[in-house]
């Protein structure tokens, strides 16, 4: 059983999405506002966070934000909000998935065996890689940049892992996509570039800048350290 804990100040959604994620081998805890849901994120171990953007108190992007600080657990977003402007906040706070209300439990449901396939828990080769002093290991989701551990979340990772081991070719945002989300990726989708900048800042203060856009063609990770190029 994963342990999911559910922030969302819908009492009624929420015993619903319980109750319905029990029959799906989910163990669903739940709080009301943000709070007690940043604390016990914190504090729990859990391997997903399903967190409601309108909260009282503090609001979704507002945690998700502190968590960031202080952990890499998988985050879906949930949000009536839809303005793409609002997609690329929470995707700048640090969320790996973004789902608007109204949805189906069984699109949820999917999002959440997603997130969690690109968190490590199945699907990803078992061995490190290395490229250009960049070292990934998948079994235990660490990245080091010349020996140096770097903290990414769990898709900044996955993007990293597939970088490095395609080292030397430019990867198609499309490529990128089929990995990621198990899908093509759209011409005005933003979560990649959104995700990718991310990375770019958290090698850059390791002392590498590596991943490079190739306008029109994707991205290409160099397999020599900057120094060497």
């Amino acid at each position: 059983m994963r342990r999911v804990l559910l922030v969302d100040d819908d009492t009624d959604l929420c015993a619903l999405m319980a109750d319905f994620f029990s029959q799906h081998e989910f163990t669903v805890e739940v709080t009301h506002n943000g709070p007690s849901g940043l604390a016990r994120a914190l504090e729990g171990q859990y391997d997903l966070i399903i967190l409601d953007v309108m909260l009282p108190v503090l609001n979704g992007f507002d945690l998700l934000k502190q968590l960031r600080r202080r952990s890499a657990v998988p985050v879906i977003l949930l949000t009536a909000r839809t303005a793409q402007t609002d997609r690329i906040a929470g995707l700048n706070a640090g969320a790996d998935d973004y789902l608007p209300k109204p949805f189906g439990p069984e699109e949820l449901l999917a999002r959440m065996r997603a997130v969690l396939r690109r968190a490590g828990l199945g699907g990803m080769p078992s061995q490190a890689a290395e490229a250009g002093g960049v070292r990934v290991d998948p079994q235990s989701r660490e990245a080091l940049v010349e020996g140096q551990s770097v903290e990414l979340t769990a898709i900044e990772f996955d993007i990293l892992d597939f970088l490095v081991r395609s080292a030397g070719r430019v990867v198609s945002r499309n490529e990128l996509a089929a990995v990621l989300y198990q899908r093509e990726s759209t011409p005005y989708e933003r979560s990649l570039d959104v995700h990718i900048s991310h990375l770019r800042k958290k090698l850059e203060r390791a002392g590498q800048v590596q991943i490079r856009t190739v306008r029109g063609a994707g991205y290409f990770f160099a397999a020599l350290p900057p120094a060497a190029l």
